[in-house]
């Protein structure tokens, strides 16, 4: 087996707790593949007159800041500010993702002289036109720059987020001929089977999430590590919209259960606040995060990735819709596993029936078991043929 160099392009690397581990997992799994891998650290400011106006809006931000929020009622987050929200999730992304240097142009010139011989998209909303980072970004996650280059090119659980076309015609037409030079096309949802073979003219393959690659082991290894402390409450509430709806959902559950609620979420935004309560909006470490799963006996959330590490850690769960972020995220997950009865969409719908039924998470075990090696047998089948027989048998 031929070591490569490997490059993962996904979305910028954030304060997304299920963006940073997906992130971490697949880079796990293709290390130990045998590989060498970086994950590039796309920055969303990505031109030097962006940054150049970053830099001046900062400054002024510094000086006249207080004087805006008087006017205004906002308070304006510096630079520096940012960083201090961010403390723990770039602490998780500096000690456990390996990343190449900020990366601001499209053009990606600067990912040359690392040689890589690989490239691998995905995975999250990549091919979802509206998440890309700037004007004709999305074609990066198509591999645009590297046209002419003698390397492999990869799409593993790519994701368009919705069932719906997002793209325009144009984004179509250059993504379908871009596409076409992939050695192996593999996609998150079954939807986005469809839509390849659609739009792009494609066979694409439906392949788990990068999070469900890794063992529950593997990630309560990275809670040790960080010497993460117990959480006393029992009823995990993980919401990235929140609402005063889902906390009287969330409170209905802890009534008929009774759990404890408990949320490590910021509890306030800095623009509403200000820095005298900059404690409220820091984000918890992610492996505070991964805590909070081991912890709990029930877990209420709105979140892919929240309904992802429920089926890892085999808890008990309920998930919200939240259509603003990608439906077909959820459904398609939830089918896969068989627990299409977890996703509700109302209050209404929480009954006692259905929070004390029980999952058979044997099954749902065997079924991500077997998905696991369906995943490495793409990945290594991609990574390990020639360019031409990925290509001939990708076709087929």
């Amino acid at each position: 087996m031929r070591e490569r160099r490997i490059c993962i392009l996904t979305q910028p690397l954030s304060n997304g707790y299920g963006g940073l581990l997906q992130a971490y997992a697949l880079q796990v799994v293709l290390k130990r593949l045998g590989h060498k891998v970086w994950t590039e650290d796309r920055r969303r400011n990505a031109s030097l007159w962006a940054r150049c106006v970053k830099s001046v809006k900062s400054l002024i931000i510094h000086f006249i800041g207080p004087l805006m929020t008087k006017l205004t009622n906002v308070f304006y987050s510096t630079s520096q500010d940012i960083q201090r929200i961010n403390q723990h999730t770039d602490y998780f992304k500096d000690k456990y993702i390996v990343t190449t240097k900020p990366i601001y142009s499209n053009k990606k010139d600067k990912l040359q002289k690392y040689g890589f011989d690989t490239y691998i998209v995905g995975s999250d909303q990549v091919w979802r036109p509206r998440y890309s980072y700037g004007l004709n970004a999305i074609y990066n996650y198509f591999l645009d720059f590297t046209k002419g280059m003698d390397v492999k090119r990869i799409a593993y659980a790519a994701s368009f987020g919705v069932s719906e076309w997002e793209f325009s015609d144009v984004q179509t037409r250059i993504c379908a001929s871009l596409l076409r030079q992939f050695d192996a096309v593999s996609v998150r949802e079954d939807d986005g089977i469809d839509l390849c073979k659609r739009y792009f003219g494609i066979d694409a393959k439906q392949v788990l999430d990068p999070t469900l690659l890794l063992q529950k082991e593997d990630y309560i290894n990275l809670v040790e590590r960080e010497n993460e402390p117990r959480f006393s409450d029992n009823l995990f509430c993980y919401f990235l919209d929140s609402s005063e709806e889902k906390k009287e959902m969330s409170e209905e559950v802890a009534k008929d259960l009774n759990l404890r609620p408990f949320s490590i979420m910021p509890t306030a935004l800095f623009y509403q606040v200000g820095p005298k309560h900059f404690d409220e909006c820091i984000y918890a470490p992610v492996t505070a995060w991964l805590r909070a799963y081991m912890d709990a006996d029930f877990i209420v959330t709105d979140s892919f990735h929240g309904t992802v590490f429920a089926i890892i850690f085999n808890k008990p769960f309920i998930t919200i819709a939240n259509k603003s972020r990608g439906l077909s995220r959820f459904t398609s997950v939830l089918k896969l596993f068989g627990l299409e009865d977890r996703l509700i969409y109302s209050k209404a719908e929480i009954t006692h029936e259905l929070l004390t039924y029980p999952i058979d998470f044997e099954r749902v075990n065997k079924i991500k078991a077997d998905k696991q090696n369906e995943a490495l047998e793409f990945l290594n089948l991609s990574l390990n043929s020639t360019i031409e027989s990925c290509r001939q048998s990708r076709n087929l």
